[in-house]
């Protein structure tokens, strides 16, 4: 997804002020390029948005906030997340901070971010805790994470539901929603900014567009949280639904919470942007059941040829080798048991002509009454860097996948959120293969801890995180893609150029 820009232009004032009058190197007269590369520096904020949690009264909510550290990054640094005002509250839109544990202080923060390098948590429970509003600057913003989990003991959407908190943008893609009886959909807009947000939300399934008027000019006040019910903006039963957020002012969080009345539920976060191309990384070895969803916002069919990198390298699956998706329409395709015992991560290209399209798939864990599922989204490459919050000793599984060519990659464990000292391990991938590797565990480890995942060389690489449930009889789970962080961002190199005072 996009990035604010205030980042940059906080790098790129902070530049300036250092270079006093800066221009930006021009070639000489030989024609020659004497341009130095744009410089990477590291980001002076950083927006995250969390959804309120759960409506359930037997929600348990953790959250952990981890800054990894980052070359050249500010030594003073501070984070904060604030409480967002459930939408229609009364107040003055700016929200009482009611996120601390239930029966502490009122105005007690549900975590406080700490220095960069070592995690912090904090914990909720119930029904009441609201959606939050994070901010990070100086040295705590380059590449700063929060993982919210909750679990949930029974009801509809039970078992391990986790998302990242994510930064506030102006378009989201969610394929793999649903209206279908059992399926209770949600989902969560978050305003961060001081002024409302004005969001539109599209509905398609398998015939095209759903009509509703209820989705559209959805008004989300300054410093609040709302979430809307995916069945009250149409009334259509379809077990596939691509989900669309487009926001016409202002800008949002947006996340669909997705709870089934048999197999639990989980957060589906936003796909990828479309592209022709796609990787959804990380389909755990023992899924039961996958299920595909795919949607192309054009005016052209796609046509997509589907393979599935595992260990030993990529295959196509026995009667899925290709998937056609109509022009406007949401196309879902059961793959069933595709990885076989094996980690993998399905692999999207187009057979002829390049379609843009976007993607999701519902994973599947365990049988009977003990089913989880949760959702993977198509998701960006690792790049420099990515981070993964809310790790736990023997209920963690990385995969990583390089669908390109061999890949190197260097694995961090953080120091434990009560103790422990961090852990580093490099990893070789081998092109078109997905490897569940066993991840660092910080030495000493007390509490949770946090993975950071670098690109050392070739590539590209994508990566996810499962984590499962304390209960190792129950198949619950959650599975977070970890794309690049952002932790850095290019700033074109200037020089001192006094020229500009002369006229």
């Amino acid at each position: 997804m996009k990035r604010t820009t205030l980042s940059l232009i906080a790098c790129a004032t902070a530049l300036a002020a250092v270079t006093g009058f800066a221009a930006v190197s021009a070639p000489d007269g030989s024609g020659t390029d004497t341009a130095a590369p744009a410089a990477r520096l590291p980001v002076e904020r950083t927006s995250l948005l969390c959804p309120a949690p759960s409506t359930s009264d037997l929600a348990e909510t953790a959250y952990t906030s981890f800054t990894p550290v980052t070359k050249g990054a500010d030594e003073k640094g501070s984070a904060a997340l604030a409480a967002a005002e459930p939408a229609g509250a009364p107040g003055d839109g700016k929200g009482d901070d009611k996120s601390g544990e239930k029966g502490g202080k009122e105005d007690e923060p549900v975590v406080r971010p700490e220095a960069p390098g070592t995690p912090v948590t904090g914990k909720t429970s119930g029904a009441d805790t609201p959606a939050l509003i994070g901010t990070a600057e100086g040295g705590n913003a380059p590449g700063w994470t929060v993982q919210q989990t909750t679990e949930v003991a029974a009801g509809t959407g039970r078992g391990l539901q986790g998302v990242n908190c994510a930064a506030p943008d102006t378009e989201f893609w969610f394929p793999g929603a649903s209206t279908a009886t059992g399926r209770t959909d949600y989902v969560h807009l978050t305003n961060p900014d001081d002024s409302a947000a004005v969001v539109d939300i599209e509905l398609y399934g398998k015939d095209g567009a759903l009509k509703s008027t209820v989705g559209e000019g959805v008004t989300v006040p300054p410093h609040s949280g709302e979430s809307l019910l995916l069945s009250t903006l149409s009334d259509v039963k379809q077990t596939d639904l691509t989900v669309h957020v487009g926001v016409r002012s202002g800008r949002v969080g947006a996340a669909v919470q997705a709870l089934d009345d048999k197999t639990g539920g989980d957060w589906l976060t936003a796909a990828a942007d479309p592209a022709s191309g796609l990787v959804l990384p990380g389909i755990p070895k023992d899924a039961t059941a996958v299920r595909l969803v795919l949607f192309t916002p054009g005016g052209t069919d796609a046509d997509l040829k589907v393979r599935l990198a595992s260990p030993s390298g990529l295959i196509t699956p026995a009667g899925h080798e290709t998937v056609h998706v109509k022009a406007g329409m949401t196309t879902g395709v059961d793959l069933g048991e595709v990885t076989r015992g094996e980690a993998g991560s399905l692999v999207l290209t187009p057979t002829d002509r390049s379609v843009p399209v976007v993607a999701a798939v519902r994973v599947v864990r365990g049988k009977g009454d003990e089913q989880e599922s949760a959702f993977i989204p198509a998701a960006d490459p690792v790049g420099a860097r990515a981070t993964a919050a809310d790790n736990r000793a023997k209920h963690t599984a990385l995969a990583l996948s390089a669908p390109g060519g061999t890949a190197k990659v260097r694995v961090t464990a953080s120091a434990g959120t009560e103790g422990g000292s961090a852990a580093t391990e490099t990893y070789t991938v081998k092109a078109g293969t997905t490897q569940n590797v066993d991840a660092p565990v910080p030495a000493g480890l007390k509490g949770s801890y946090a993975l950071t995942v670098e690109t050392v060389s070739g590539g590209p690489v994508h990566a996810s995180r499962m984590l499962t449930g304390s209960d190792d009889d129950v198949a619950s789970f959650t599975v977070q893609t970890l794309p690049d962080d952002r932790g850095t961002v290019s700033v074109p190199n200037a020089e001192e150029d006094l020229s500009v005072l002369q006229r």
